[in-house]
Parts: C-alpha cells; structure tokens; sequence
C-alpha cells in the first residue's frame, strides 16, 4: 500500500480527459460500487468495491495484457494493461524513471475512493496512455 501524506493528498489529481475523481463532481459521489446494480459487470477496487474500469478497456502492450515486472526495491507486480480507469486518481508528476514502457512516462494511480494504489497511468509524449493496473488489487467479474 501506498502511504499518503498531507501534502501528498493535495496533489491528488484526475489526468487531464478523465471525468471523476477528485476534485469533480462525479468522484464525491456516495454511492458505492457495492449498492450500483452495474457493479456486478465492472472491475473492482478490492479494497473498497469503487467501479474502476470495465473489461472492455483491456488492452494489449508489448504483445500482452498481462505483465510482470518488478520495481527498483523489487517488488513484484503483476499488472493489466487498459485503455481507461475512470475510477482512479494520479498522484505525483509524470516521470520516465524506471518506466516499464518505453517512450511512457508514469504516474501512479489509486482508487479515487479509499486512496489504495491500484497502478499506473502511463502516457507517451504523443498523446497516448493507458492504465497498467495491479490484477490482484482488483475484483473482476469473471474471476
């Protein structure tokens, strides 16, 4: 888990293009994933049952969508590529440090919700991005 301080939290940002998240509107929402009827067709926060995305915004990079990579103090991470996680936040600036995606910089993505980090948000100096997400911190609906 990613430990957020004071002054951390205020950094917490939606990308530029997402709706939600904090700061708009649609990331104060109460209602919980648990009581939307929906939720049932959605991928999960597993921590606190927030919509994340849907199994339609799978993708592939690199040849996959699943991935395996560790970060420089060595832990492992099995992550999912997606096109769109409108349920995440961004906390930090973009950084090209380490990245696991050549020609990405990254930003680290958590729950809008309970403030868990559920991944990554990777974006290309280009205009593209995608979303590589930690597959255990999720709930899938076909899992």
């Amino acid at each position: 888990m990613l430990p957020i301080s004071t002054g951390a939290f205020l950094q917490f940002k939606h990308a530029p293009g997402d709706p939600g998240g904090a700061g708009s509107a649609a990331g104060v929402e109460e209602e919980t994933a648990a009581r939307d009827p929906e939720a049932g067709k959605h991928i999960l926060c597993r921590s606190c049952r927030r919509i994340i995305t849907h199994p339609d915004e799978r993708i592939e990079m690199q040849g996959a969508h699943e991935h395996t990579f560790a970060n420089p103090h060595g832990i492992v991470f099995q992550i999912g590529c997606f096109r769109s996680a409108n349920g995440c936040g961004y906390l930090g600036a973009p950084t090209t440090e380490f990245t696991w995606f050549r020609g990405f910089a990254w930003r680290v993505a958590l729950c809008a919700n309970c403030l868990i980090n559920v991944g990554w948000l990777f974006a290309a100096p280009g205009g593209g991005r995608f979303h590589g997400l930690i597959l255990d911190r999720l709930i899938f609906p076909d899992r």
